[in-house]
């Protein structure tokens, strides 16, 4: 499995030259560490769909030692792992350039990329390629404009839970956030595998 995030990061060496350029550009913009954050993240895994999708990788895939199991678990463990690289590099980028952050605000990025990967990873092996990556893109000024306004309207109207989270610990709160985010995750990552394994190709 290892071999499939080589192949992405190999496939990928262009792109990347992109990438500081791009965060820099939102970090020079003043744009919120939150959602450079994201971006940051959402970068090389949907850069990586969106390769395969235009070049039609899937039979590719599929004709190499790896089960379709395989495949869907090296998109889900290879989009934690890169977020995780991108987050290390977007903080570094900040701090060379005196930019002040905190980790809650790192934190609540990396949550909302794997809840928006969560939810539009399933969408990858449910279609054809074709249009796929232009959906994506709606639907992540959909997710951010969802997200913006949800919450204000959680607090207002779900008072009790509101409560409930309020009165939680900052301990508390991260492992809460953690585990429900792990689940979701881990639904997604199973339906992703259910769905390509019945899929003809």
């Amino acid at each position: 499995m290892f071999n499939l995030f080589r192949r992405d990061l190999i496939l990928q060496k262009k792109m990347m030259l992109i990438f500081i350029p791009f965060i820099l550009f939102f970090i020079i913009m003043g744009t919120s560490t939150t959602l450079i954050a994201l971006v940051a993240s959402v970068f090389i895994p949907f850069n990586a769909f969106y390769y395969d999708e235009k070049a039609e990788t899937n039979i590719l895939l599929n004709s190499l030692p790896y089960t379709r199991k395989e495949i869907v678990a090296s998109r889900y463990i290879g989009a934690v792992v890169y977020m995780l690289l991108a987050i290390g590099l977007t903080s570094l980028l900040l701090l060379v350039f005196n930019q002040s952050f905190t980790l809650n605000e790192i934190a609540i990025g990396a949550t909302m990329f794997m809840l928006f990967a969560a939810l539009t990873f399933p969408i990858f092996y449910i279609f054809k390629p074709g249009y796929l990556m232009i959906v994506v893109l709606i639907s992540f000024f959909v997710f951010l404009f969802i997200v913006e306004n949800a919450i204000p309207y959680v607090m207002e109207n779900f008072t009790t839970l509101t409560e409930f989270v309020l009165n939680l610990s900052t301990v508390e709160l991260y492992v809460f956030g953690t585990l429900t985010i792990l689940v979701v995750y881990g639904v997604s990552w199973l339906a992703s595998t259910i769905i390509y394994q019945q899929k003809a190709l």
